[in-house]
């Protein structure tokens, strides 16, 4: 396992959140996340938070879009942002001597833009192309359209590029406004993985971050309760089907997240070897792409299956799915698989933690969470803990069939 180091915080006054972590190398990471996307926009400001964070990178009061962009990458950094279904990120990476330069332009993108009439009107196209886009590719929007009847009718089911009419009504005062609602200082986490001391690197965030006066606004979030499970084919004009099975599973602070997370590595997780992969795609050769996914958020949770088949092989690689799930939900796993499967996750999670900004993202998202910040130690002790009956008993209350929800775009 990889030497871990302390992860230091500091609150400033006004509310934001520091974290850093120490390590030796080249190069470094910076990110500023809020705990604000998609989730949290009104229904009339759907899309929204995404809009938001294009704009971001279109002017401050002293560069223009070109000069945010070339700052970093003129030495060889890079610069980028993200938004989820509840946060939204700006992130750095570049090599150490350049912290100085780093800070000030996310500093100067967070607290200084000023997001120009003529740059919103030209972002709105690329965002609509970016929908249109999304909308030509099945095996993205099914993933989107699953999720939406998962949640439907609730704030979590909304796709986070929001609708062409909603994008094209936005003005510059939409954007001033979500800001103001949204964005507030505790609501903000910056954070850093790098070779830079503590008390140094606290003091060029407060020297940037500081003088920003504490704003404090309130999260409207919604209880999500679960609904009658749905079944949906939607005959399609493309060569492959494309399949979603799945259902809603458990929130980022459940208690049994470490037995979901390990059986969904057992059942479709990214190495080749999981079952569906080696029993559907290797074996029968029935599903040109085949994986599972569990993404936990705040309050819900859901898992998906994913596959891309023939359509004339869709039947046959839907009744083989069904068939891992009851193995899954009728037989523990012996001794050696279930050692195996420990083992096989522990260093997915080693090696991803030597990935400086995965790491330094995932850590940033935890602090939001009410379980914190876990160290890598605390984790795998969780995961060689876990025993057989751990799993069976998650698999029984995941895939249940009164759980599990059924999309497909059925092919030519």
């Amino acid at each position: 396992m990889p030497e871990e180091s302390i992860i230091s915080e500091y609150i400033l006054p006004n509310g934001i959140k520091i974290l850093h972590k120490h390590r030796s190398g080249a190069i470094a990471h910076v990110s500023l996340m809020v705990n604000t996307g998609m989730r949290d926009e009104l229904p009339n400001e759907n899309g929204l938070a995404h809009f938001v964070e294009h704009m971001l990178f279109k002017g401050t009061k002293k560069r223009k879009a070109f000069h945010i962009l070339s700052c970093l990458e003129n030495v060889g950094g890079e610069l980028n942002a993200y938004t989820t279904k509840e946060e939204t990120c700006i992130h750095a990476s570049f090599l150490k001597e350049y912290y100085n330069k780093a800070i000030e332009l996310i500093a100067d993108v967070a607290l200084n833009s000023i997001y120009p009439e003529n740059e919103v009107e030209k972002e709105k196209e690329v965002i609509i192309d970016e929908i249109n886009s999304y909308r030509d590719s099945p095996a993205e929007e099914i993933f989107d359209e699953f999720e939406n009847n998962l949640y439907r009718g609730h704030e979590m089911g909304r796709n986070i590029l929001g609708t062409v009419d909603l994008v094209e009504s936005y003005t510059r005062n939409d954007i001033i406004r979500f800001i103001k609602n949204n964005y507030s200082t505790d609501k903000i986490i910056i954070s850093t993985i790098g070779d830079i001391p503590f008390n140094k690197f606290k003091n060029k965030i407060l020297s940037h971050f500081g003088d920003y006066q504490p704003r404090a606004t309130i999260l409207h979030r919604k209880i999500f309760d679960k609904l009658p499970i749905f079944n949906k084919i939607e005959k399609r004009d493309n060569h492959l089907s494309h399949c979603i099975i799945g259902g809603l599973a458990y929130h980022y602070d459940n208690p049994k997240k470490m037995q979901m997370i390990l059986l969904n590595n057992i059942l479709g997780g990214p190495g080749m070897n999981s079952r569906l992969n080696l029993n559907i795609r290797e074996k029968y050769g029935f599903a040109y792409t085949i994986e599972s996914q569990y993404n936990a958020y705040s309050d819900t949770g859901n898992l998906s299956i994913y596959m891309g088949v023939d359509p004339q092989s869709l039947d046959k690689a839907v009744n083989l799915v069904f068939k891992e799930l009851d193995k899954l939900k009728n037989n523990k796993l012996g001794t050696i698989q279930l050692s195996n499967a420990k083992n096989q996750l522990i260093g997915q999670l080693a090696l991803s933690s030597e990935s400086g900004l995965g790491e330094l993202l995932g850590m940033t998202r935890a602090a939001f969470s009410k379980e914190g910040i876990e160290p890598l130690s605390e984790t795998v002790k969780k995961i060689r803990n876990l025993k057989s009956e751990d799993i069976l008993d998650v698999a029984n209350e995941i895939f249940d069939k009164d759980n599990i929800n059924i999309m497909i775009y059925k092919g030519l």
